[in-house]
């Protein structure tokens, strides 16, 4: 079709009823956007990244600053540790190489979050699906996944900021879907962290249940419609596969 006939179906059909399922997810509450977030000291050693835990008098109010100095003050221990596959070829790359090694005596930081649009997103789909309304099923769900990567990339540019590394975001949107910014969104399950279990490191950091996001036995997030990365803020930090 011409440009002219697409344009004519996506404001007579298309845009009138995304408008009118923006709506009725509103006046319903249907997406209720949540966070969970977090600051902890970190070094790296071969292709761990060792997490520390915060200082005991951490509070709200903690910068990233004072988590710096913790290793130098003596006061961490390890709480955990994620141990990261390395590429066979190519460049050998490994997210823990991102972070500052135990041997340079520096303490880095690891920022990590995990979002979601809630619980009845997903009993919505599901009404609508066993319901038969498969096309209604279709354009909700994809609005409730879609928006919840939305809320992804909201609380990503927002720990950038707080970070002090926004300043490198590319101006123009199509840029930064291009990776136009500094630093990585890594999630478990994509290439270059590939092990879902260690879904369950990420939850013991954050406690998401707070905001009622649980792992199932297989490691994936419940409510469907849910999110969790960890953010690599190195300036030379890309995407990578592990095959």
């Amino acid at each position: 079709m011409s440009e002219r006939e697409y344009q004519d179906i996506l404001d007579g059909q298309v845009l009138p009823e995304y408008q009118s399922l923006k709506e009725k997810v509103k006046s319903e509450s249907l997406l209720m956007p949540q966070v969970v977030y977090g600051y902890f000291p970190c070094q790296s050693n071969g292709n761990d990244l060792i997490v520390y835990h915060p200082p005991r008098d951490a509070g709200d109010q903690t910068t990233i600053l004072d988590l710096q100095s913790t290793i130098d003050n003596r006061q961490s221990h390890e709480w955990l540790r994620f141990t990261f596959p390395r590429q066979t070829d190519d460049r050998h790359l490994c997210i823990a190489d991102y972070f500052a090694p135990v041997g340079s005596g520096n303490i880095d930081v690891l920022a990590c979050h995990v979002v979601t649009v809630g619980q009845k997103a997903s009993e919505h789909s599901k009404k609508l699906y066993d319901a038969n309304k498969y096309k209604d099923y279709l354009y909700f769900h994809g609005l409730s996944v879609e928006s919840a990567e939305a809320l992804a990339e909201l609380w990503h540019k927002r720990i950038r900021e707080e970070l002090g590394i926004a300043g490198s975001d590319a101006p123009q949107i199509k840029r930064l879907f291009s990776q136009g910014y500094q630093g990585s969104r890594f999630s478990f399950g994509y290439p270059a962290c590939p092990r879902l279990e260690d879904q369950v490191r990420l939850f013991e950091l954050l406690k998401p249940e707070r905001i009622g996001v649980f792992l199932t036995e297989g490691y994936q997030m419940e409510p469907e419609q849910s999110t969790s990365a960890i953010i690599v803020h190195h300036p030379e930090a890309r995407y990578f596969t592990i095959k």
